[in-house]
């Protein structure tokens, strides 16, 4: 129940990459339905949810900017590309019994609402999922400082980062054996040592607004109704 977790109302980043799951591009729906599952057992409980998806798996803005792209042109694609994500987790999330709402900053009123702050707030005390598509609707803006700028704006009790290892290091435990695991890290650090948790305008906004953080390994089933209970899952910034 709701009183057994420590956050109530929270926002989850996804990286467009964790859909793709061993698959390494586009939406593997095993990986989607798994998701699912876990959220559909926290919004049962009573915790409310919003999650911010990025577009990785389907096209990156960056990369495309690199290869000659204009990157306004590159960022809108990887916008779109985060809607596609979106209506997946849509569809999974109430194949499981969950009603949702995809909110979009770019307006495609076929498909979704557009973002409306006082909207997205009303369907969360309802116990609907929402999950926020298109960013911020700006180019030069990654996914990660849209999910620093909804999770700000909703008032949500955490950001949790989803990633594919067990928190923050002071160094890649992929390349270093010896890399230090942190429990607890402050924003300031984050900045200071250039560890790249999320860039650095989405650290700075979670700084200047008090938002904590919690980034956890989203491939351990479970993890996220454990972090947000409070277990000893992760690494906990603020």
């Amino acid at each position: 129940m709701a009183q057994d977790y420590k956050y109530k109302r929270v926002l989850l980043k996804l990286s467009g990459e964790a859909l793709a799951g061993d698959l390494g591009y586009g939406i593997d729906p095993k990986v989607v339905d798994e998701l699912a599952e876990q959220i559909g057992e926290i919004v049962h409980d009573g915790v409310q949810v919003a999650i911010v998806v990025g577009g990785g798996n389907i096209f990156r803005g960056l990369a495309g900017s690199a290869e000659g792209m204009d990157r306004a042109q590159a960022d809108y694609i990887g916008m779109l590309a985060t809607v596609m994500n979106s209506l997946a987790l849509q569809d999974a999330f109430e194949r499981h019994g969950m009603i949702s709402r995809v909110q979009s900053a770019i307006n495609m009123l076929q498909v979704s609402e557009p973002y409306v702050r006082r909207r997205a707030e009303r369907h969360l005390e309802k116990g609907r999922v929402v999950i926020l598509a298109a960013g911020t609707g700006n180019p030069y803006f990654t996914t990660d400082t849209t999910a620093a700028l909804r999770a700000c704006e909703l008032n949500v009790d955490c950001l949790m980062k989803a990633t594919k290892v067990d928190g923050v290091y002071d160094s890649d435990p992929k390349k270093n054996p010896d890399a230090k695991k942190f429990d607890r890290i402050t924003y300031m650090e984050v900045l200071n040592r250039g560890l790249n948790v999320m860039d650095a305008t989405a650290t700075s906004l979670c700084m200047d607004n008090n938002m904590p953080m919690i980034v956890f390994d989203l491939t351990v089933k479970g993890n996220i109704a454990r972090a947000l209970k409070g277990e000893d899952v992760g690494t906990v910034v603020e």
